[in-house]
């Protein structure tokens, strides 16, 4: 008996069985070859002309609303910057006249105009930092805005505000619901 099942075996393993036909089938890709280099290409040219003059890359990504902005937020920290500047030296000015000669009938002392100068440095180098900021910013903004006109935003996704009422309470509250729809 036990012979019998090996011998049962033995002829099932040789046996080739085929469940499917073999077929020849041909995927074309959807993106052609061209299409997929001026994706590419596109953020970092976004990104290059912003960084060669701020709004740009804005405008080469066909935003043109946003080209205000980045002047208004560049202009005003701009500015921001100017203004301090021309009081901290206005202050140091006073300081090293005051310090060089006592009589000279300013009316302010020594300790107020340092600290006067400090507040405005400190002021004035953080407005050029945030200018800098500003400055990067609408170039990563410029790029990220070209990497998302590819991207698929058609209305199966949805993002809307949801009022949710308890179970428990007749109590009311808002929510906020994502669906995804396959």
């Amino acid at each position: 008996m036990h012979q019998f099942f090996i011998y049962i075996s033995f002829l099932l393993l040789s046996i080739q069985v085929f469940s499917q036909e073999e077929a020849n089938i041909v995927i074309n890709d959807s993106i052609k070859e061209r299409e997929y280099y001026e994706i590419a290409i596109k953020p970092t040219k976004a990104s290059f002309y912003s960084a060669i003059l701020p709004g740009l890359g804005q405008a080469y990504n066909k935003d043109y609303w946003k080209i205000p902005i980045v002047y208004g937020a560049l202009g005003t920290s701009i500015y921001t910057y100017d203004f301090n500047n021309k009081k901290y030296h206005k202050y140091r000015d006073l300081y090293k006249e005051l310090k060089m000669n006592s009589s000279s009938g300013i009316p302010y002392s020594l300790s107020t105009l340092e600290s006067a100068q400090k507040y405005y440095k400190k002021y004035r180098d953080l407005s050029m930092l945030v200018t800098a900021g500003l400055y990067l910013l609408q170039i990563v903004e410029a790029s990220v805005d070209a990497h998302m006109k590819y991207h698929n935003t058609d209305s199966d996704l949805s993002f809307e505000p949801v009022i949710i009422e308890s179970r428990f309470s007749s109590e009311k509250s808002v929510g906020v619901g994502l669906s995804f729809s396959f």
